[in-house]
């Protein structure tokens, strides 16, 4: 450890956002540019070099967190690079859009705030760039097989960046017209700019992984056809059948689902549309669902200009400091966190019918009702109890233009025909099923992130496109693999 001292003497200090009345008029990072690097040195000096550094346990990738946090405090940044894709391949990605389990596993935040693991990843991560510390690593021979991926995910692009690295030819199948899966159109711009995938995109381009977008496999080109060109194939399409809202009056107009609403935003920063069909502005808006798709969908409303925005949560509102019996160190605790969509929701007091922030928590949807011509006009909701169960007394109802389903996904979307070409065998809730190595029930096929784990964070997408790579590898290499597996498919989040 650089300095001994450092977490006694140095308070935690974050990467300063930009102010609220700036950042909501465009669609560029929240955070201030260029206040990262002058204070992350000392953040970085604030690590304890644990003698067992429970963030590694915290992160499903295994990030070497003590060693890069005390390669930064002394300015060696292409070493901290080094070090820090020795684990990830997209830690620039991570650093922008992981809640940081990490965090909650430093062994400072037992008692003080955390270290910012996560700002100093990002800092290497942009560093590197910026040094020409990442440059492209094609393979030095061919190996001569070759390795379908489907789905352009964080998922699909790592097993992808991993296996042409180890010298299989590699091409990845993505049923939209550009690479990115939910980086790409998911993502709000205001979150990650789009400029920071395109980078990697281009560097896996020069290290020979082909891609091939605006292809369904499963409706452009058949799930059998393309298992019978590839020695293998990795389904890595995520989990992106969304839950519903089967209350009466959810088939009345200006009901949509987050993921219906979210691309149409992403279009319009990429030149695609100059307005969003589905544009918030001047509208009452009601999000239904209090996760980070939700706030999402907060942040785009509030930028297109929403007259006002709510977000409902079903969950009671947590505290702000660990339930050391509901949550221990060092699982992740359920906190009340100010997102940055938040934050902005409250300053403009967008949402009359919250109390601090835009959200209403403790709330369930009971029904909507429309006008005339069949438009959704009132969303009704009840106060619940921590069972869900309705309090007598706290009907209520909102006025409402536009409603945004935010509800989570339960497994890989089967209107393609993918599952169900190749046969592929399911677990509850819909998820693809596999063994220890990640191959599904048909020889050959591999499944990987989200569409066989269900809805996770990004670095457990990440860590099981290297884990599944490694699997691929281990069987198209006559057993033996030099590729990493930071996880194994029955691998969960540490928990109380």
């Amino acid at each position: 450890m650089a300095d001994p001292k450092g977490f006694m003497t140095t308070p935690r200090e974050d990467w300063p956002r930009r102010p609220v009345e700036e950042r909501v008029r465009d669609w560029d990072e929240v955070y201030v540019p260029g206040a990262l690097l002058p204070i992350i040195n000392k953040q970085a000096d604030r690590c304890m070099d644990c003698g067992i550094p429970f963030c590694h346990e915290a992160c499903p990738l295994g990030n070497l967190i003590p060693e890069w946090n005390d390669l930064v405090a002394r300015a060696d940044w292409r070493a901290a690079s080094d070090r820090l894709h020795a684990t990830n391949n997209f830690p620039e990605f991570t650093g922008r859009l992981c809640p940081a389990p990490c965090e909650a596993g430093c062994v400072l935040a037992i008692n003080q705030p955390a270290v910012t693991i996560k700002n100093v990843e990002c800092a290497i991560a942009d560093r590197a760039w910026e040094e020409g510390f990442t440059p492209p690593r094609p393979p030095e021979r061919l190996s001569g097989k070759t390795v379908a991926v489907i789905g352009s995910g964080p998922t699909g692009l790592a097993a992808a960046q991993q296996l042409t690295r180890a010298g299989h030819t590699v091409a990845v199948y993505e049923r939209d017209d550009r690479i990115g899966g939910l980086m790409r159109y998911g993502i709000p711009e205001f979150k990650m700019e789009k400029r920071h995938l395109e980078r990697r995109i281009e560097q896996m381009r020069t290290e020979g992984t082909r891609f091939r977008t605006s292809t369904t496999v499963g409706r452009d080109i058949g799930a059998a056809e393309l298992r019978a060109r590839y020695d293998a194939v990795v389904i890595a399409t995520g989990a992106t059948a969304w839950r519903e809202l089967p209350v009466p009056g959810r088939d009345l107009a200006g009901i949509h689902q987050a993921m219906e609403y979210l691309p149409l935003a992403n279009r319009v920063c990429e030149g695609d549309l100059e307005t969003s069909p589905l544009s918030a502005a001047g509208k009452h808006v009601v999000i239904v669902g209090g996760g980070d798709t939700g706030a999402d969908c907060l942040g785009t409303a509030v930028r297109e200009g929403a007259a006002s925005v709510t977000q409902l949560d079903i969950y009671a509102q947590p505290g702000t400091e660990r339930d050391e019996e509901a949550d221990p160190w060092p699982t992740y605790p359920k906190l009340y966190r100010l997102s940055a969509a938040h934050e902005e929701a409250r300053h403009l007091r967008s949402a009359p019918a919250a109390d601090a922030d835009a959200r209403l928590f403790a709330a369930s949807t009971l029904r909507f009702t429309g006008d005339a011509a069949g438009h959704v006009r009132s969303l009704h909701l009840v106060g619940v109890d921590a069972g869900r169960r309705p309090l007598p007394g706290t009907e209520r109802a909102l006025p409402v233009d536009l409603v945004l389903l935010a509800l989570g996904f339960s497994g890989p979307d089967r209107h393609d025909g993918l599952v169900d070409q190749l046969g592929l065998e399911l677990q509850p809730p819909g998820t693809i099923a596999r063994d220890a190595d990640f191959a599904t029930n048909v020889p050959g096929v591999f499944a990987a992130g989200d569409a066989a784990r269900g809805q996770s964070l990004i670095v457990w997408a990440i860590a099981e496109g290297r884990a599944v790579a490694a699997a691929v590898d281990r069987r198209l290499s006559d057993g033996t693999t030099r590729l990493p597996a930071p996880i194994g498919p029955f691998d969960r989040p540490m928990r109380a």
